[in-house]
């Protein structure tokens, strides 16, 4: 019947007060938005209801990250947020939980997450665009001034959150600071983590993972503290002093002088880097007897839904890029990588990995996996050529085309130049990528992967020769040009 009438829904009922009403009601009282909504897009009203979103409506999006139209992924976002409400998601989301619980603004929440994609398709920047359509709408469905900035605002940044948490590294003071800076509020930064959260699991099966609760918990703890009217902010000094003493703590069974041999190895980026655990493998690597080049140790880091492999050995130029491709030989993706160099000469690595299936290796493989790194890194097999082959992109994925795009970030880092690549993904980009940055002289500090399907984002933490930023911007266009090629040539090769 609402099919057969639908052209009643005009220009009046839509500026209807008490149509208005009853969408809201519906939206946030009921208990079951999702089997509103979809009724009401399967008979087409929500569509002629609110004009804007009918443009969305089966609309397809043609990559390999997301599983759904986009009118399809906003309803599954709707219902998570419902899911997270009702208190049915308390083990898999404890802060996105606790925000809801502690009382939030549902209405903006509710309105930002429904039109937060409403700009898709449209030609400038979908965030941009989908912020001005949400001013037209809000203010259509009666919100007041203070929620229409508001809603507005959440998805103008609705990407802001997730990106940083998974291509910046949030062990940079700065990188916290300034986002904290651009949120300005806890009640936008509680709003902005839900909304997050909401979007990410409503891409697909399987696209949320511990790594991203891990690293939106790590980002939101860090930025609520900032945020905070009493917030005192912690120099690097003090940081460092607080990680030694747990180091210090952690290897209470040590002898004294073997504690402070360890504890004076390192600087300061590998106490603020890594967490303790992490520095106390590092620690017992350094106390193995060395019989081999290679100190090693892969396992399990469940908090984080990934391998951890830490490496020790001397260091080197070109280091990172060898792991990077010993490890894409083993079949393992990067998702994050660090290396430091200790005060007497040795590198320590780590990388966090999965499987192909975004999770964990099983047990049973990691000696496999850390036999076919080892043999890589002692040259018995050599990364680029074996990885020519296995690079191939695939005949049924070959469609998917991902332009280059590469950005020099000389502010977001006090220290480092943030050299980011947004690609095509493949086996190997990373090692190709490193291979270039090292064989121009470019020291890696800190590499954080982000794959979306077919794309993937590769954001380098780096310096230049004399310890550093890249200011010279000829330099970052030559850098720039070469990174393009390394990319091309190993596309160019899976074309084949």
């Amino acid at each position: 019947m609402v099919a057969r009438n639908i052209d009643l829904v005009d220009e009046n009922f839509i500026k209807s007060k008490e149509a208005t009403a009853i969408f809201l009601d519906l939206l946030l009282n009921y208990g079951d938005p999702e089997r509103a909504l979809r009724r009401m897009n399967e008979v087409g009203f929500l569509g002629k209801f609110i004009p804007e979103f009918e443009r969305i409506v089966g609309m397809m999006q043609f990559n390999m990250y997301h599983k759904y139209t986009v009118d399809e992924h906003t309803i599954q976002c709707v219902k998570t947020l419902a899911q997270i409400e009702q208190g049915s998601l308390k083990e898999d989301l404890p802060l996105a939980s606790k925000i809801l619980a502690d009382g939030v603004n549902r209405k903006v929440l509710y309105l930002a997450l429904l039109l937060h994609d409403i700009g898709k398709g449209l030609p400038e920047d979908h965030s941009l665009a989908g912020s001005q359509i949400a001013k037209l709408v809000t203010s259509r469905l009666d919100f007041d001034k203070e929620e229409r900035k508001l809603t507005s605002w959440l998805i103008r940044n609705h990407l802001l959150m997730s990106d940083i948490a998974q291509k910046r590294d949030l062990s940079d003071p700065k990188t916290i600071r300034d986002f904290a800076s651009t949120v300005k509020s806890a009640n936008r930064l509680r709003l902005l983590t839900v909304l997050t959260v909401c979007d990410i699991r409503g891409v697909g099966p399987d696209v949320w993972n511990n790594w991203k609760a891990v690293m939106l918990r790590t980002l939101f703890a860090k930025t609520i503290n900032v945020l905070k009217e009493n917030f005192e902010a912690i120099s690097r000094p003090e940081q460092v002093n607080h990680a030694k003493y747990a180091l210090r703590k952690a290897l209470i069974e040590w002898p004294e002088d073997k504690i402070l041999e360890e504890i004076n190895r390192h600087y300061t980026g590998f106490y603020l880097g890594l967490n303790c655990e992490t520095q106390s493998v590092f620690a017992t690597l350094g106390r193995t007897k060395r019989t081999e080049e290679i100190i090693s140790k892969i396992e399990k880091d469940a908090s984080r839904d990934a391998t951890r492999a830490c490496f020790l050995m001397e260091d080197h130029p070109g280091l990172f890029s060898r792991l990077a491709g010993a490890i894409a030989l083993a079949g393992a993706n990067v998702i994050d990588a660090r290396t430091y160099t200790t005060a007497d000469g040795y590198a320590t690595a780590v990388f966090w990995l999965q499987s192909k299936s975004s999770t964990p290796f099983e047990e049973s493989r990691l000696n496999h996996l850390n036999q076919t790194i080892r043999n890589a890194l002692k040259g018995e097999i050599i990364p680029q050529d074996a990885l020519k082959e296995r690079g191939k992109i695939r005949k049924k994925e070959k469609d998917f085309k991902v332009p280059t795009n590469i950005t020099f970030d000389n502010e977001g880092s006090e220290i480092y130049t943030i050299i980011e690549i947004d690609t095509r993904d493949r086996l190997g980009l990373l090692h190709d990528l490193a291979r270039t940055l090292t064989n121009n002289y470019i020291t890696i500090a800190s590499a954080i992967i982000a794959t979306y399907g077919e794309q993937a984002v590769d954001t380098f933490y780096v310096k230049d020769l004399f310890g550093l930023k890249l200011y010279s911007e000829n330099k970052r266009i030559k850098l720039a040009e070469k990174l393009k090629d390394a990319v091309e040539a190993g596309t160019l090769i899976g074309a084949q």
